[in-house]
């Protein structure tokens, strides 16, 4: 399979704005899934600015969003003819100074709003849903050393943002309780699949005055 320019880069940026698995980036830009995750929590290529794929007709949001959607599918490169699609909105791009905070803040999400789903969590923090899982579950490889820290005191979302995406949660852990059923921590409905951070009450992006 043909490699996109600047493979580790373009994997960069996938893990930062998209929520495709470790093996669909690995895949796509020939690495392996160890070092996606390393990228995705910080240990891996720190110091690499991420290149978008879907500036230089390599990727459109139709293919990612595709991928996005089952996790067993390939992402496809490109001919250089095809115009690349514009970004609408997607997870926030984190700063390579931030990247290693990650797992902490999801450990504080984890621990202090268990009631948050990985969905909500991953667009809070701009993270991967394996992440989150391998956190919640301890399994994650760095499990020993992180602290529990808030997202906000990191500087990884803002307070509007963590709060409306709670207020969220709690409704809908109150509407799943009203009926009988029984919510498992970082359970979401498929009502949740179309909400982002971006809902919340306006807030300026740190990251645009964007990962594990």
């Amino acid at each position: 399979m043909t490699q996109p320019l600047m493979p580790m880069a373009t994997a960069v940026w996938l893990v930062d704005n998209t929520t495709l698995t470790f093996d669909q980036i690995a895949e796509f830009c020939g690495l392996h899934k160890l070092e996606v995750q390393g990228v995705a929590d910080g240990t891996v290529g720190a110091h690499i600015v991420g290149l978008d794929p879907t500036t230089n007709a390599q990727l459109t949001w139709d293919e990612i969003k595709r991928c996005q959607d089952d996790s067993t599918a390939s992402l496809k490169l490109l001919e250089d003819e095809v115009k690349a699609m514009p970004r609408t909105k997607g997870p926030r791009y984190t700063p390579v100074s931030k990247r290693q905070d990650k797992p902490d803040a999801i450990a504080w999400l984890v621990r202090n709003h268990p009631e948050l789903s990985d969905l909500q969590i991953s667009r809070l923090v701009g993270t991967t849903k394996p992440t989150i899982q391998a956190i919640r579950g301890k399994t994650h490889w760095n499990s020993s050393n992180i602290k529990p820290q808030d997202p906000v005191g990191l500087g990884l979302c803002k307070q509007l943002e963590l709060d409306a995406a709670v207020k969220l949660a709690s409704a809908r852990k109150e509407k799943m309780l009203a009926k009988g059923d029984a919510p498992a921590d970082g359970a979401a409905d498929a009502s949740e699949a179309d909400v982002t951070v971006a809902e919340a009450p306006a807030a300026e992006d740190d990251t645009l005055a964007t990962d594990t």
